[in-house]
């Protein structure tokens, strides 16, 4: 297996495992945590709106470490 395969290998596993700890540790709670489906369905799409935003969040930093990182260091 090539270095690249390594890479891609780790980079998918490790986003398998935070999504899937997303899902069990605020997800999960968030649903259960209301009764009626509309409610459950709102609890849901802004725990989705969050983990979109926080992805959101991390691109933008980690572009800007790229960008300055000849600068920095």
């Amino acid at each position: 297996m090539t270095s690249q395969g390594i890479t891609y290998l780790v980079g998918g596993s490790l986003g398998v495992l935070g999504l899937a700890a997303f899902c069990a540790l605020i997800l999960v709670p968030a649903v259960t945590a209301y009764r009626r489906p509309l409610e459950r369905v709102a609890a849901a799409f802004l725990s989705l709106y969050v983990l979109a935003a926080m992805a959101g969040i991390g691109v933008v930093l980690g572009a800007l470490l790229v960008i300055e990182w000849p600068r920095l260091f």
